[in-house]
């Protein structure tokens, strides 16, 4: 090594691009390079390669870390100690217990907590009033671990945010408190489709809240730009970015309005967006928010400061049926929040689609960040993403789109009066109706739902349950002890229709529901004749295929003991297994000699549906199941055949 470096190349034979081009297409079997190109679900084409060509860094005006427009980050320098904020949720309808889990979480590593604030109890923690939070509290130390507020349902919002500055009152020394007040009535109104009092009373008192709290507690943020409903409800990575741009524009024209100084909006929000299981993507998401961002406060010749981020890994990804592999999907959303330079990552738990998560849900969600910033060491270098040829490419692209989004919006009024007026919904809804129909056709596909599904799979744990809240709605006294001379301006209520949340498995969740309901009523579960043709060497790659494709809405597939050479062997393999249905599994060429002759021995046995793994069309042959059908179709065809009642 003349010249000191370890040459990790050396030991392997030179190559350039057209050696690369080369392989691939042998690899395809003279396919061109194309076919591996693949589409977001804004039409973003991501490429197999990227070149140096594609991203001219020579002209990058991106700057370094730490410096303006701050593109790569706040921090020159990540904190040795702690990258990032390691922000755990806490949900738990029960104060008391809530509180017994915060303390203990804290102890074990996690850096700051957010309460998931629902009075009812249904969606969060039940706080009501000063008492319920102090409950909730006992014992944290805010000057030591910041508290942040989710505010999930009617009644939250400011009414919460006044609770929680009147407790910081009662612990002294307000100049070291820690808070993420995250007031958001825009975000109030995408989640539950209603400002009571109408948007501009609720931004009256937005506007002079914040303006006390800021002074009261100087260490504290507290707005929020959550754009996660829009993420949550199927929305595309575009739609998302666009609308967190259009919620912070609206947001500060309201608050102006109010009175509020615009200037000081930037340090005190929380700017918070989603985070998927595609990493390379969501890396290029966070770092698309930031070029958008800087764009905003440039056009609206405010100084440019660098943006809170916060990824929180998505909700719509996790899955009830094999649970365990969210443990990897909440993993891949930690990097991307990681690498992409999120100053706060909340991961979710893995559990948290069957219930109220318990310990180990809390503990894996938590340990995931410890080894990812303690053993991986992915805090250790700001920005690591920068200068790569596809997550710069890809960023750009997805501002661009956004931007668009963005546009979109504001010609149609703002985020607001888009919401009300039902535009912004019905383009998600498209986004979320195309997204479900891949989903269908697996082509998006859901490892443990979908694609490998587990029939017998072990359940996972959940919190139980035993509080109830009779609560409807947040007492006002926190609110009411800092805005004493605030005159009482409501209105007519704003209302829209709220961004449902989804989960992409639903569909096959669906089945598997029904699949393990009738399984219940009749002591065994809906079952499909696996019926091979051929050898093991033919048929395996099929039958498999259609065992996993069954499996995947809850119907078993039950093979013949021994592959049935004859179709007379054949049928009587099929009355020996009880089932109504079959699959026919084999190779093309044998379709076509003894495809036909097999169905009608099935049908002649009392097969009352037959289905054949593949586009081979035949007398007897009812439908077809192969790659890129709809597999959900297929599955309640198979369920309605075997009696599998809906919902």
């Amino acid at each position: 090594m003349a010249d000191g470096f370890l040459k990790l190349s050396g030991a392997f034979e030179e190559a350039n691009e057209a050696d690369w081009l080369d392989a691939v297409s042998k690899a395809l079997k003279g396919g061109g390079v194309e076919r591996l190109q693949r589409q977001t679900d804004d039409g973003l084409t991501i490429h197999p390669l990227y070149r140096e060509s594609d991203f001219a860094s020579a002209s990058d005006p991106r700057g370094a870390p730490g410096q303006a427009p701050f593109l790569r980050g706040a921090s020159a320098e990540p904190d040795a100690f702690l990258p990032w904020d390691i922000r755990q949720a806490f949900a738990h309808p029960d104060p008391e217990v809530t509180n017994a889990e915060i303390l203990r979480d804290l102890e074990r590593g996690v850096s700051s907590i957010e309460l998931s604030i629902d009075c009812t109890g249904t969606d969060g923690v039940a706080v009501k009033d000063a008492e319920t939070l102090s409950t909730a509290l006992k014992g944290v130390r805010a000057d030591m671990a910041t508290i942040a507020l989710d505010h999930r349902g009617q009644g939250s919002g400011t009414s919460v945010a006044g609770l929680l500055a009147l407790w910081g009152e009662q612990q002294g020394g307000s100049d070291n408190l820690k808070f993420a007040f995250n007031i958001d009535p825009v975000g109030l109104l995408l989640r539950t489709g209603e400002i009571a009092g109408g948007i501009d009373a609720a931004f009256v008192r937005t506007a002079e809240l914040s303006r006390l709290l800021c002074l009261r507690y100087p260490k504290a943020t507290t707005l929020r730009a959550d754009a996660r409903p829009v993420h949550e409800a199927g929305g595309s990575e575009a739609q998302e970015l666009g609308a967190l741009m259009a919620h912070a524009v609206d947001t500060m024209r309201r608050l102006a309005a109010a009175g509020y100084d615009i200037n000081a909006y930037p340090s005190q929000t929380v700017f918070t967006l989603a985070a998927g299981a595609n990493y390379g993507l969501e890396i290029a998401k966070l770092r698309a928010a930031r070029r958008l961002w800087a764009r905003i406060l440039e056009a609206m010749d405010l100084e440019i400061e660098p943006m809170t981020l916060q990824s929180v890994s998505s909700a719509r990804m996790l899955t009830r049926y094999d649970p365990w592999v969210n443990m990897l999907r909440n993993t891949a959303a930690c990097f991307a929040g990681a690498v992409g330079g999120a100053d706060i990552v909340t991961v979710r738990a893995f559990n948290e689609a069957l219930g109220v998560p318990e310990e180990l849900g809390r503990r894996t969600a938590r340990n995931t960040q410890i080894i990812a910033m303690e053993e991986s060491g992915l805090g250790k270098i700001a920005d690591p993403a920068g200068g790569a040829w596809f997550e710069e490419t890809l960023a750009d692209e997805l501002a661009e789109a956004a931007w668009s989004v963005f546009q979109q919006i504001e010609a149609e009024g703002g985020l607001v009066q888009s919401l009300v007026d039902g535009k912004l919904q019905a383009r998600i809804a498209e986004t979320r109706d195309a997204r479900f129909a891949a989903i269908a056709k697996r082509k998006q596909p859901l490892t443990g739902v979908s694609e490998f599904p587990l029939l017998d799979g072990e359940a996972a744990p959940v919190a139980e349950i035993k509080f109830e809240s009779s609560a409807t709605s947040v007492s006002g006294e926190g609110l009411h002890s800092f805005l004493k001379d605030l005159p009482d301006k409501s209105g007519a209520a704003t209302k829209a229709e709220p961004l449902a949340p989804i989960r992409l498995a639903r569909d096959f969740e669906t089945l598997r529901d029904r699949a393990s309901a009738h399984a219940d009523r009749k002591g065994k579960p809906p079952a499909i004749f696996i019926a091979t043709l051929g050898p093991l060497a033919e048929h395996n790659a099929r039958a498999d295929f259609a065992r996993n494709l069954f499996a995947a809405g809850g119907v078993m597939g039950i093979d013949a003991d021994k592959t049935p050479e004859t179709p007379e062997v054949l049928a009587d393999a099929f009355k020996a297994s009880g089932c109504r249905i079959a699959v026919i599994c084999g190779a093309d060429k044998r379709y076509e000699d003894e495809a036909e002759a097999a169905a009608k021995a099935l049908k002649d046995a009392g097969a009352s549906r037959i289905f054949l793994a593949g586009k081979f069309e035949a007398p007897g042959i009812d439908n077809n199941i192969f790659m890129g059908c709809d597999a959900v179709d297929m599955l309640q065809i198979a369920q309605a055949e075997l009696g599998v009642e809906k919902a």
